[in-house]
């Protein structure tokens, strides 16, 4: 028995009593990813991307392991929410227009000591002091930095469209703006690279082009580590109590976590390694969240048929952003029809030993974007199911 088709059995053994759809989370493999990216960043504390997670329970199991310090969260309703639970140490990733939410912070001394905001521009600091309706709190501050690589004078650029700021005089410029407006205090500073911590490295069957992709990462690093030092130097000469630096991702952790002037990582993704993270030289995961779907009919010879199934990722539109049958090993999707919103015919020999009931697993692209889908994760220990924890919008909450 391959090490999958034994993983199969536990996860059909575990899960014998639940109808599918059901979602799951190996906790032994939960458990190795963390210590794989604790091991990977060598000391310094890893910041739990909570976009990659969207269950409390497990981010409270994660945050309760030695080198785990702090939510990156992704919207301030979410931030406040976590804050309210309990979280003291919530940062959120991105720039937000959420007034009320504002309004709520500003006025909680408990949520404007555990909840730091992103800004990019002073018409952030701007909005949000008209949203303050009254709130005297100050309000924790982060600046986050453009990781983006560009050549050739910016006519070519590689990364993600984030921040306006790149240069170390812009980021110093917005830091004396928060110094010298009442009610801000800046705390940080954030620099995503997801153009090295997002992207596989080794891409099946392209050698040429998995090449081409860790020429541009080196290049990438390289570009960035000295700019991202001039950056926070800078910023420091301005904000000398800056309490931290973060960079990184799940595919560039110990890489990151190399350079001097970061201070902490922030990593998700590497929980539950989604298959969008099997194609990298610098770690190995094992797939920790999986979901079932029910085979609900036999058209044919080599034909099996599942109910629903049809979770694309987020990202740019492509193959790689759907899930995949994972287990029995060898299905694949009808290119005709593909993973379908209420039914998905899956192909291959394994489907002539499957009967009706019987669940085929999958994984999906993305981590946290399962969580969408289903309003519970069963948690599994060897073959039984030992908890059962809600997601996010198990709680009620859909934050996106």
């Amino acid at each position: 028995m391959t090490p999958r088709a034994a993983d199969r059995a536990r996860y059909d053994r575990a899960t014998a009593h639940l109808d599918a759809p059901v979602a799951i989370v190996d906790l032994q493999a939960f458990d190795d990813n963390a210590a794989d990216l604790v091991r990977r960043a060598g000391g310094k504390p890893i910041r739990v991307a909570s976009k990659s997670v969207r269950c409390r329970a497990l981010l409270e199991r994660v945050l309760a392991r030695e080198g785990f310090a702090g939510i990156m969260s992704f919207t301030l309703d979410e931030s406040l929410w976590l804050a309210r639970a309990g979280f003291e140490d919530v940062l959120l990733a991105y720039p937000s227009a959420d007034r009320s939410g504002f309004a709520e912070l500003a006025r909680d001394p408990k949520l404007a000591a555990a909840v730091t905001v992103m800004v990019d521009d002073v018409a952030q600091l701007d909005l949000i002091d008209a949203a303050r309706a009254g709130g005297a709190e100050e309000v924790r501050v982060c600046l986050e930095l453009d990781t983006s690589l560009q050549l050739l004078g910016g006519r070519i650029r590689v990364g993600a469209r984030r921040s306006p700021l790149r240069e170390p005089a812009q980021l110093a410029e917005l830091a004396r703006s928060v110094a010298r407006r009442p009610g801000f205090r800046l705390v940080g500073i954030m620099a995503y690279e997801g153009h090295v911590a997002g992207v596989g490295d080794a891409v099946a069957g392209r050698p040429l082009r998995s090449r081409a992709i860790r020429l541009m990462q080196a290049a990438a690093r390289r570009e960035l580590a000295e700019r991202r030092a001039a950056v926070v130097r800078a910023v420091r000469a301005v904000a000398p109590d800056l309490e931290f630096v973060n960079g990184g991702g799940t595919g560039s952790v110990q890489h990151t976590a190399a350079e001097a002037s970061v201070t902490e990582i922030a990593a998700g993704s590497g929980l539950f390694v989604p298959r969008l993270f099997d194609n990298y030289t610098s770690f190995t995961g094992r797939p920790a969240a999986l979901f079932a779907q029910p085979v609900v009919r036999r058209p044919g010879v080599g034909v099996v048929t599942v109910l629903g199934g049809g979770y694309p990722a987020s990202g740019a539109a492509g193959v790689d952003r759907l899930p995949v049958p994972y287990l029995p090993e060898g299905l694949r999707y009808d290119p005709q029809e593909g993973p379908g919103e209420v039914q998905t015919p899956l192909l291959g020999s394994p489907a002539d030993d499957l009967r009706i009931g019987d669940k085929v697993w999958f994984r999906h692209a993305k981590a946290g974007e399962l969580c969408e889908r289903f309003e519970n994760l069963h948690l599994v220990e060897g073959d039984r199911v030992t908890a059962t924890v809600p997601t996010y919008r198990g709680e009620g909450r859909t934050f996106l």
